[in-house]
């Protein structure tokens, strides 16, 4: 099942994921012991899986 943007930021933020800016219906996210940068579409309608997956490759949770 896709997730949504809301669990995919709730996720990022239990693993030190910290929003640093916002531009439209996007939020940027960065960690800084990892200095790994990600970018998370806000909109209503979840996640499609090559995005969800590639969020959470570049986050370094897969």
């Amino acid at each position: 099942m896709p997730m949504t943007p809301r669990e995919m930021i709730q996720l990022l933020q239990a693993n030190g994921f910290v929003c640093i800016s916002s531009n439209g219906s996007h939020r940027k996210f960065r960690n800084e012991q990892t200095e790994k940068t990600v970018i998370v579409p806000f909109h209503a309608k979840d996640l499609k899986k090559g995005l969800e997956q590639k969020i959470l490759k570049d986050a370094g949770l897969k």
